[in-house]
């Protein structure tokens, strides 16, 4: 038994988190949490009173949150080389933090429908959305990876959104997208991560 627990379920953001735990190689133990009944069982809300996955336990440590999930086990296994060194990371949470706050909001809110009345911009964290397309694809075109020319923790947050964003229509089709994901998309631990979440979608189908 390991000492680090994952909780997600294969259709949820703990995706992202199945991604990063494969880049990190090491040794885990997974829960699978069932919507809404074991989300919001007494059991799973003492790991997160949201009643949301994913979460990770290791040892006492309990992490919720997937931008926070990512940046823990990139400085929990520090030999695995990803996180920057502490002096070199302005851009490294410049863009992991726009990605959890201003992109993740305006992406679902669009995806919801959710319109911000135009003299409500300027309240709201995300603010306009083309404005928001556009510092993405400032993002991943200034280097090779977000952080520089190192693939790191950000990249597996940032390219989850702009690749679920692209697959289900939640942002805007660019060729900077695109192209960016070409870097990621062929990497082990991605090829992993998805071989494992989708077979388990398959047994759930066929349960």
């Amino acid at each position: 038994m390991s000492d680090l627990t994952f909780y997600t379920h294969p259709m949820s953001r703990g995706r992202i988190i199945r991604w990063m735990l494969e880049e990190v190689g090491a040794s885990y133990d997974t829960r699978i949490i069932g919507f809404d009944s074991d989300m919001k069982a007494g059991e799973y809300k003492a790991i997160n009173p949201m009643g949301k996955v994913p979460a990770i336990k290791h040892g006492d440590v309990v992490v919720t949150e997937c931008a926070a999930i990512c940046a823990y086990l990139a400085d929990a296994f520090p030999e695995k080389g990803l996180a920057p060194p502490t002096n070199h990371r302005g851009l490294y949470y410049r863009w992991l933090f726009f990605a959890a706050g201003p992109l993740e909001m305006g992406v679902s809110n669009r995806a919801m429908g959710l319109v911000i009345p135009e003299d409500k911009y300027r309240m709201a964290g995300c603010g306009r959305f083309e404005d928001l397309m556009d510092t993405l694809e400032y993002a991943v075109t200034q280097n090779a990876f977000i952080a520089g020319d190192s693939f790191t923790a950000a990249d597996v947050y940032v390219g989850s959104h702009i690749g679920w964003g692209l697959q289900f229509g939640s942002i805007e089709k660019r060729q900077a997208f695109a192209d960016y994901l070409g870097r990621l998309g062929q990497r082990p631990a991605f090829l992993r991560a998805q071989e494992i979440d989708d077979s388990i979608i398959k047994k759930m189908q066929t349960a």
